[in-house]
């Protein structure tokens, strides 16, 4: 395999296989009152998720790559943020961050307690907020 064929992939035999997460789907401005209930009795993890740029991508990548948490120890909720920019802008204000991309809030108790964006999603530890 070449220098790029590591780098972007490669053929299909050398990619492990896909690791499906327990997402769900954030698509609605109600949710984030359920998000909100949800987190007094566990963490609720919000992903916003830009489908149009790489780096997006690539720390989604790595997120699902790493995450090994079981569905009972918290939520997981995807946002892709271009087909529902509303809920994207109401997460920014509900949840008193500023809007990024990629972007990882953590919510525990009503209120966002940890919040990282880009690079730095890799960098928390979720165990933490179990």
């Amino acid at each position: 395999m070449g220098l790029f064929g590591g780098i972007f992939g490669g053929s299909s035999e050398s990619k492990k296989e896909d690791k499906i997460l327990p997402w769900i789907p954030l698509q609605s401005i109600e949710q984030l009152n359920e998000i909100e209930i949800k987190s007094k009795g566990k963490a609720q993890v919000i992903f916003k998720h830009s489908t149009t740029c790489g780096i997006s991508r690539m720390v989604l990548n790595m997120f699902v790559d790493n995450y090994e948490f079981k569905e009972n120890q918290l939520d997981l909720y995807f946002l892709d943020l271009h087909t529902h920019r509303d809920v994207s802008n109401e997460v920014a204000i509900k949840f008193q961050v500023i809007h990024q991309s990629p972007q990882l809030l953590i919510v525990k108790n009503g209120v966002t307690v940890s919040h990282v964006s880009h690079g730095s999603i890799s960098e928390v530890n979720l165990e933490d907020y179990i």
